[in-house]
């Protein structure tokens, strides 16, 4: 039988001279109870640690106890020890808090704050529900192969030194770092040495860096319309001033003054998000001459790379940089699973002390244990068999995506045709608004995402992003058929 953990030593206050010890703790302990540091379920320490720890008889603290048992704050469980009540008493529903035990909110809005606090918001996170078509962003974590993952967590816990235990180089562990500069070089088109790559918790992180290294409140940052709000959250929170450049076919327009004054460039040429448009190779081109002639820098987000399920591969913009214009980023996030939290940096020469100077001064090097293990997985080969099973699952779910879509919501929602990612958009019926669609489709269980969302002033044509990646066949026919029922019910109401 597995035995409970002890629970950990009690903090309380001193005792006033004079005061009986039985009576000293007892009043401690309903103090720690009604002021909620001890919580309902908590257990108690025994009797003997306490004894211990305060130089008492365990007889005086088993009367305290018995005195806080009789009035509804504790209760003992034979074999298991004490535990704080799951019910209390009433009175103490009633008590007021000790004087100075909370800050008022007066308080609270005298507090002094940087800019950056008042411009700073909270980035969403991932809702925590199981998957239900057609959720975004989300890849198939059913089909993970945890099993594995965990055999070679252990086998590296197994074999940690002191050395794996005590950190590594700010810019990550080395031969994670020399897997990636290799996976990158061959599959991805990008020019890099182990050198230039920093492992880092994710793209949001790698464009949190760039932005605070690279912008002054003021300094303008052109990005694609619409795109990618969290890149948009950070620009904000540094104070720098956003051009929203819109798209084309061939990806970005990099025509008229949008792009003049700019530092930064942020940019998703590979698979642009949310519409998944390609940058064409002339406009690519124009980008890094634009770029190379204004001494400004671009950051390639490389989005959702690793899926592409038609055409020829599409080398990184980074590839064809002959001049350290690009700063490259990608994440492991949407590859493998989305709590990985690792994804990589890849630094211009030039940049690279200034990157490693700030990592070491913020999260000072990403978990060494994770990164291990990643790199056993990509070294290994377990790394790319995952990706060439995944796009074949992906593949085919989005297949039925476009089946389900010509057959139910033919006439209500056009399907863009896509090459890569884990989502696609649907362009909605004239008259149709993104926001009320959205609605409309949750109330019938499917989950969709506005495009206006997205986009930086009045949306030029509604749509909604759909995710495929995440459920089987099966529920994305059922989203297409309750979506179908949604988007007609809302047209009827206009």
């Amino acid at each position: 039988m597995t035995r409970k953990a002890t629970a950990f030593a009690l903090a309380l206050p001193p005792r006033h001279p004079g005061t009986p010890s039985y009576r000293w703790l007892y009043a401690a302990l309903r103090a720690e109870i009604l002021d909620g540091r001890l919580r309902s379920g908590a257990k108690i320490p025994a009797t003997r640690d306490l004894a211990r720890q305060y130089r008492l008889s365990r007889g005086t603290i088993v009367s305290a106890f018995e005195l806080l048992k009789s009035e509804g704050y504790l209760r003992g469980t034979i074999g298991s020890g004490t535990y704080v009540s799951k019910v209390l008493p009433d009175a103490l529903l009633q008590a007021a808090r000790a004087p100075g035990s909370g800050i008022s909110l007066e308080r609270k809005k005298k507090s002094r704050v940087s800019d950056y606090a008042r411009r700073v918001h909270l980035f969403p996170s991932y809702d925590l529900r199981p998957s239900r078509a057609f959720r975004a962003n989300v890849p198939a974590l059913n089909l993970f192969p945890t099993t594995l993952w965990a055999q070679l967590t252990a086998r590296r816990l197994r074999r940690a030194s002191v050395l794996h235990l005590l950190g590594c180089d700010p810019m990550g562990y080395g031969p994670l770092r020399d897997a990636v500069a290799n996976y990158l070089n061959t599959s991805r088109g990008v020019k890099c040495e182990p050198e230039q790559i920093a492992i880092v918790s994710g793209v949001q992180e790698a464009v949190d860096l760039t932005a605070r290294l690279l912008l002054n409140p003021g300094d303008r940052v052109g990005m694609e319309n619409p795109g990618f709000i969290g890149a948009r959250m950070v620009f904000e929170a540094v104070g720098a001033k956003i051009s929203a450049l819109r798209l084309d076919d061939e990806g970005m327009k990099l025509r008229g003054p949008s792009l003049h004054g700019s530092r930064l460039v942020y940019v998703t040429p590979g698979h642009q998000f949310p519409l998944g448009i390609t940058m064409s190779l002339p406009r690519r081109l124009e980008l890094l001459e634009w770029a190379r002639k204004s001494g400004a820098l671009i950051f390639e987000d490389d989005y959702d790379s690793e899926y592409r399920y038609s055409g020829p591969p599409v080398p990184a913009l980074q590839g064809f940089d002959q001049h350290g214009l690009v700063i490259f980023a990608g994440s492991f996030s949407k590859v493998l699973f989305p709590s990985l939290r690792l994804g990589y940096l890849v630094i211009p020469p030039h940049l690279i002390n200034l990157f490693a100077a700030t990592i070491s001064l913020t999260t000072r090097h990403a978990p060494l244990p994770e990164q291990a293990v990643l790199c056993d997985f990509i070294s290994e080969g377990h790394f790319g068999r995952h990706l060439r099973r995944m796009r074949e699952v992906y593949a085919e779910r989005l297949s039925v995506l476009l089946k389900s879509a010509r057959e139910k919501l033919s006439g209500s929602l056009e399907i863009s045709e896509i090459e890569a990612c884990l989502q696609t958009v649907g362009w909605l019926r004239k008259g149709i608004d993104g926001e009320a669609a959205t609605k409309a489709a949750a109330a019938r269980g499917v989950e969709v995402f506005p495009l206006s969302r997205y986009t930086q002033g009045r949306t030029a044509r509604e749509g909604l992003q759909l995710g495929f990646a995440a459920v089987d066949a099966r529920e994305i026919r059922r989203g297409a058929q309750e979506l179908a029922i949604a988007l007609e019910k809302e047209a009827r109401s206009r």
